[in-house]
């Protein structure tokens, strides 16, 4: 396989889409509240934390897995539906990652309650000895279920 790859996953949802994109929006509080496990902090280091430009820094808690911590950069944000795209700049991933791109956007589920989340991301390996990112991919859906659970009960 080359160096270059993209991964897409959907994950559904209970939430409504307009909650758990609000939800979504307001991660830097409520991820490490939902998730004390594996965020210690998000903090904003430029920006607002939720336009496009803002640069978020992520510290991870101990026992996660290859990373203390990431910075990621908020490029593109469509908020009528429901999108946003960051990439990641610092951090340990930036060793296995020339490049990290992530999508994640929030749909309303046709016919019924609750939402589907779309999450994508395009990478380029820092070498052929980079695994691909399955283990951040994982990560992402057992997040977006489990704050769903988070979003439900709060």
């Amino acid at each position: 396989m080359g160096l270059a790859g993209k991964l897409d996953v959907e994950v559904e949802v209970k939430s409504q889409a307009d909650k758990f994109w609000r939800g979504i929006r307001n991660s830097a509080d409520l991820f490490p509240d939902a998730f004390p496990d594996q965020y210690k902090s998000i903090e904003t280091v430029e920006g607002d934390g939720k336009s496009v430009g803002s640069v978020r820094l992520i510290k991870y808690a101990q026992g996660v897995p290859l990373v203390t911590f990431v910075k990621e950069k908020i490029e593109s944000l469509d908020e009528p539906n429901l999108s946003v795209g960051y990439s990641v700049i610092e951090g340990e991933l930036v060793n296995f990652y020339k490049s990290f791109k992530a999508t994640l956007q929030v749909l309303p589920k046709n016919g019924g309650e609750g939402a589907v989340v779309k999450w994508g991301v395009e990478y380029e390996k820092a070498n052929d000895e980079v695994p691909e990112p399955n283990l951040i991919v994982d990560t992402a859906i057992k997040t977006f279920a489990g704050f769903d659970e988070y979003l439900l009960k709060n």
